[in-house]
Formats: C-alpha cells, structure tokens, sequence
C-alpha cells in the first residue's frame, strides 16, 4: 500500500532529528520525546501521528485494542501509556500486522515486547525499552485520536514525527512549515562549515562566518 506523497514528511524524513531539534529550540516549541529510543539504530521512520491513549485498567477490564486495521498507511502509530515499564502495549502481531500495511513506525510512550519481529522486518519500533509482560488486564484504551504525551512533547493527530538513531521529534502541525523552513536552513549552514573546514579554513572561522553560535537561539516573538 502506498500513501498518497505528504510534501512536508517528505522534507522531514530527509532532515535528522538533531537538526530538527535545534529548529524547534530556535522556535520555541517542545517536540524532543525525552528517553524515547529506536529498538535498532538503523531505524528511520517519518510520517503523520495516529494516536491512542491508555489508562488503568479497569474492572471489567477493557480491551488494550484492536485498532491496526484503521491506521491509514504512511501514519505513525503514538500510543501513550503513561511512560510505564511494567506492561507492553505493543508485540509481534500489531509489528507483522503494520509492517504489512505499509505503517511508517511505533512511538511508545511506554514499552513494547517481541522486539526480535521488529529487529527481523525492519519494522521501526521507538519506545522507551522493551520487556516481555503484557498489558491485557493492566492497561485499557481510553480514546483514540487525542492529543497525548510521548517523553513531555505533545502530539496531535496529524503532527508530524521523525524517528532516528538519536530518537523521536514531533513537529506540530501548524507550526510545520516554519520548523522545516529552519531545520533546512540549519542544516545548510552546517554543510557550509564542513565544507569550509575541509577546505582548510579554521573551524572557529568557519562557525562565525556562516553564524553557528546564532543556529539555535531563539527567535524574538
């Protein structure tokens, strides 16, 4: 299955989470998913969030959900378990199940198990760690398509994340266009400075001719 082209996922999955970092340092916004980690460091992921919330369990207990089928492709999966690291939200059967309908990845604000499927398909998993215990009669669905919180960012329906050896960033949606705008300009300058010191020029004299120090401070509002 092949989503329809998303202009700005594509700019995002060409820029690396750390130069996207330092653009929404200079704008203001938090959208770095602290502790949020890939489960291989070869994994890279972008594309528009798809969110679910989880809560408590409660009794009758509810399901942890069986919402795979609904995720449109392209899309990120955003489960929002509350950070715990004492039941999983995600295993081999939603990996094999995303990994077939062409979902771009998984950000957890949690754990996930099976973690050797994931490894296998090359199927991109980002949480904050991986242990076996399930979350059936620990943790239930408490709504889908919400704002949630993954790593003290806040992610919106249809925001944007890029996933990568260094970890997760979301990029709201109606900031996008200008965090992209900056991260592109960001990393320019630091080409130029490469670029620069390999062709001999010192590297302080690189920095300050294409403004280095300036990159990441912060816009006046």
């Amino acid at each position: 299955m092949n989503p329809p082209e998303d202009r700005n996922v594509a700019r995002a999955a060409r820029l690396d989470t750390p130069t996207l970092s330092d653009a929404l340092d200079k704008l203001g916004i938090v959208g770095q998913c602290h502790k949020i980690k890939p489960r291989d460091v070869n994994f890279r992921m972008a594309g528009r969030a798809w969110t679910l919330k989880y809560g408590p369990a409660a009794k009758p207990c509810g399901t942890v959900g069986d919402y795979i089928d609904d995720v449109p492709p392209g899309s990120v999966v955003v489960l929002d378990n509350n950070g715990r690291d004492d039941a999983t939200v995600w295993g081999d059967i939603l990996t094999e199940i995303a990994h077939r309908r062409g979902i771009a990845g998984t950000v957890i604000n949690g754990i996930n198990r099976d973690t050797h499927l994931c490894l296998s398909l090359g199927y991109p998993v980002f949480s904050i760690d991986n242990w076996m215990r399930t979350g059936k009669d620990r943790v239930q669905v408490e709504a889908t398509g919400v704002p949630v919180n993954v790593g003290g960012a806040r992610v919106a329906p249809g925001d944007i994340l890029k996933g990568d050896t260094d970890g997760v960033v979301v990029i709201p949606k109606e900031h996008e266009d200008r965090v992209l705008e900056v991260a592109e300009e960001i990393e320019a300058a630091e080409n130029h400075i490469r670029e620069a010191a390999r062709n001999g020029l010192r590297l302080d004299e690189a920095r300050k001719q294409f403004k280095y120090h300036q990159l990441q401070t912060r816009e006046a509002t």
